[in-house]
């Protein structure tokens, strides 16, 4: 059994040998709004909306302008309660907790009308000793506050300067205060998403009982000790220890495929009590190390920990042991100014390929284990190895970094601060302090996470003075900055975890912004870190307007998604591109206009007078604008790799804005709601193929360089052979003469085909379909449309 840490939580046993005891208080709670006009039930985990949705009192808060006409829901003040009997006898047990994995976001919590205690971090996890409290029959109730109202509260109460920005952009729709709240920032808006500051009791709620003590979590470390050529492991194991006397005992770590067995004697004195153990792996068994996607395989080994204590008292956990190192090199490139940014991952320079990764939906309790294990699956087909899990959403579940370890996709994580800037009073640094704490030991043990980052854009903003900051302010602005992300994130996260690097912002100039106070003049600069880029306007087919920097960790165009998509949140009043729904739903400046702009300069755009026509053809051209788009931006950066040419280049790293959406709407995304594959994605499995050819024409002459991921140098010769394998359905095409952007669409029936969007200079091509669910030859008859760019002349 693979152990989620921390959420699966091993314990001490009475003296007489009793295990502690644990209940479940998931499933069936009463939510009542703030007056109390409005009662239903509602399942935790899960959030008001989402009850409201399931009780048929809201329309699919999606549906059209619904994300304004269900403004209320967030300003109200909303309460969840339950009753609950214990199934064991209270008075046997020496303390009893209740845990909170998850809550969003500020609440009061009263078990049997006393007040526990109080949440106001969504990113934490919260425990409260209700051992005075509890009884055999309970009542629990959590009295939620607005999350927009708490943000408005905080900010007014932060009286000695602004902290801006105060509101998001008209255009996105949003809610204010943001950054004065510790909850996902994209819930109140963002540029490709509506605001809906969600309530609700988001993860697990237990009650545990128990005897002596306690083991709270586990967490462990392999470290890679170079000088001796062998591993080792560091675990780190967390006590309550209740006894008024010590509790001892031994603990056993093995690994049986690696032939590893160590036994520790252990001592527990009362009070919160940690254990570091350091276990050598067997110096004479090869170990096989964990690879990104297409350099190796994603090799673990089961785990086994097993303490033994008095009275006969035995806790045994199991975990899969990955290893691998990961280094950032920052270090002088000959004939280049600045310093290199890319990875090392065992050893290995390797070229980080992939995209950027936000909530895949507004309301958490949907996002189920069969939709990340689809848009994680859709990355790897794209042959991604890298996502960068965005800093204004959240920190993902625990299944999200576990397919990722599994399907060898690397992860840039950032911390959650995103385009703000934050304060820097001590009650918002300890709350930040237990959520970072928390985060690091909960996901430290996956090999996926390759890098920390502090912020998404923050130092940028602060630098490039995105909020008009006047220069004699400037120097609080940075103190709060250096604080927050340096002396409080930094310091933490090092602390707890030793095997991979922190840096402070996305961009950033690494190693450069550290020399200049850990800011630096141009966050920007080309020459050393990272750099995000964006340019709508400019000719997107002419490379040499984009930036030859040393890795690029954001940068894309938008387009629309597909009719099938917009279709169930629309009706048939909205399908124009000049339509209310139209302008309602593009949530970036100028967005539809700068999307038509750059289409326009070299397809024609859409005749047609009939305005349905006219908006499919749309979709249909924005998809092939976004998809060459980022095609040619994307080569240029990867043959850029091992490229120096006036002092830049040597780019390591591509990661486009954005893999996935979290509503049908216009944006960056490759992936729609839902999963459906854009033209960008099928683009991507060319674009980021291991073996790249790529032509590009400079002074009128046309060049082509040969790309390649793989260790060694190989000759290679391509064949399109295509086979029918068991539910696959095979699509054979005809055309009459070239047609450029063949687009394959069989509206609402989820999968994916072998290609799409691709040139046809012959009479005829095979192309299969990847059904994600059992579909018929007749329904994708139906379903089935083609379209290629001369149906739109």
């Amino acid at each position: 059994m693979r152990l989620r840490l921390l959420l699966l939580l091993a314990v001490c046993g009475a003296a007489a040998g009793a295990a502690a005891r644990t209940l479940s208080l998931r499933g069936r709670w009463r939510i009542r709004s703030g007056n109390g006009s409005l009662e239903l039930p509602g399942d935790v985990p899960g959030c008001v909306h989402t009850a409201l949705l399931q009780q048929n009192l809201i329309q699919d808060p999606y549906y059209r302008f619904n994300d304004l006409s269900y403004r209320w829901i967030s300003l109200d003040n909303w309460t969840y309660s339950k009753e609950f009997k214990i199934p064991f006898d209270i008075s046997k047990w020496q303390k009893v907790n209740l845990i909170f994995e998850g809550v969003d976001t500020v609440t009061k919590v009263l078990l049997n009308d006393v007040t526990i205690g109080e949440t106001d971090n969504m990113f934490k996890r919260y425990s409260f000793d209700v051992t005075n409290v509890v009884r055999d029959v309970n009542s629990i109730e959590l009295r939620f506050q607005s999350p927009v109202l708490y943000a408005a509260q905080q900010s007014k109460a932060h009286t000695r300067y602004e902290v801006p920005p105060d509101c998001p952009p008209l255009v996105q729709k949003g809610e204010c205060h943001v950054n004065f709240i510790r909850k996902e920032q994209c819930s109140f808006g963002w540029d490709w998403g509506p605001s809906f500051p969600t309530q609700g009791i988001w993860k697990d709620v237990r009650v545990e009982a128990y005897n002596l003590c306690q083991l709270n979590y586990f967490t462990f470390s392999p470290i890679y000790d170079a000088r001796a050529q062998e591993w080792n492991l560091e675990i780190e194991s967390s006590f309550d220890v209740v006894s008024s006397k010590p509790v001892y005992g031994h603990v056993m770590v093995a690994l049986p495929k690696l032939q590893t067995q160590q036994t520790q004697g252990i001592e527990l004195q009362p009070g919160e009590r940690v254990v570091e153990l350091f276990v050598k792996i067997n110096k004479n068994i090869s170990v096989e190390t964990w690879w990104p996607h297409g350099h190796g395989n994603q090799t673990g080994y089961n785990m086994t920990i097993l303490f033994e204590l008095d009275g006969g008292l035995s806790i045994e956990k199991s975990a899969k042991v990955y290893f691998r190192t990961v280094e950032l090199i920052e270090e002088p490139i000959k004939g280049s100014p600045g310093l290199s940014f890319y990875f090392k991952i065992n050893g290995l320079p390797i070229f980080l390929k992939g995209s950027n990764w936000i909530p895949a939906d507004s309301f958490q309790d949907r996002v189920t284990s069969d939709l990340l294990r689809l848009l994680l699956q859709s990355a790897v087909d794209a042959n991604m190895n890298t996502l960068r899990v965005w800093g204004g959403g959240v920190y993902e579940q625990d299944e999200f970094y576990e397919l990722c370890d599994e399907l060898g996709i690397m992860v840039w994580q950032d911390f959650m601060f995103a385009c703000a800037l934050y304060p820097a009073g001590q009650g918002f640094l300890d709350s930040v302090r237990a959520e970072v704490a928390y985060q690091a030991r909960r996901l430290k043990s996956h090999p996926s996470i390759i890098t920390w980052s502090g912020n998404n854009e923050n130092e940028a903003a602060l630098m490039m003075n995105w909020y008009g900051i006047h220069i004699s302010d400037l120097p609080t602005y940075i103190n709060d900055y250096v604080t927050l992300y340096v002396k409080n994130i930094r310091e933490i996260v090092l602390t707890a975890d030793k095997t991979r690097p922190f840096i402070t912002s996305s961009p950033t100039n690494g190693a450069e912004s550290v020399a200049e106070g850990w800011v630096s003049h141009n966050p920007y600069d080309k020459h050393f870190g990272d750099v995000h880029f964006y340019d709508y306007i400019s000719d997107c087919w002419n490379w040499k307007i984009f930036p030859k920097a040393r890795f690029v960790s954001e940068y894309g165009y938008q387009s629309w998604p597909s009719f099938s998509t917009l279709e169930k949140i629309s009706s048939e009043e909205d399908w124009s591109c000049g339509s209310r729904f139209s302008l309602h739903r593009q949530h970036h400046a100028d967005g539809n206009t700068e999307m038509l702009l750059q289409a326009g300069l070299h397809f024609k755009l859409p005749q047609s007078k009939d305005p349905l026509r006219s908006f499919k053809d749309t979709i249909y051209l924005t998809q092939v604008m976004q998809a060459q788009c980022v095609k040619t931006q994307t080569e240029f950066y990867r043959r850029s790799r091992s490229q120096v040419v006036h002092g830049e280049g040597h780019t390591m790293g591509a990661l486009y804005w954005q893999l996935n959406d979290i509503w049908q709407a216009p944006s960056w995304a490759s992936l729609e709601y839902g999963g459906k594959w854009k033209m960008l994605h099928y683009f991507a499995r060319h674009f980021f193929a291991p073996l790249l050819p790529v032509g590009f024409e400079n002074q009128d002459v046309f060049f082509i360089y040969g790309v390649s991921d793989l260790r060694s140098e190989c000759n290679v010769t391509l064949t399109a052979v295509i086979s029918q394998r068991g539910d696959t359905f095979v699509f054979d095409l005809e055309t009459s003469a070239v047609a450029p952007f063949v687009w394959l669409d069989v509206g609402n029936i989820p999968g994916r085909f072998s290609d799409n969007g691709f040139l046809m200079t012959g009479k005829t091509r095979t192309v299969l379909f990847y059904p994600w669910k059992p579909t018929s030859k007749s329904e994708l008859e139906r379903s089935f449309q083609v379209t290629s760019l001369t149906d739109i002349y």
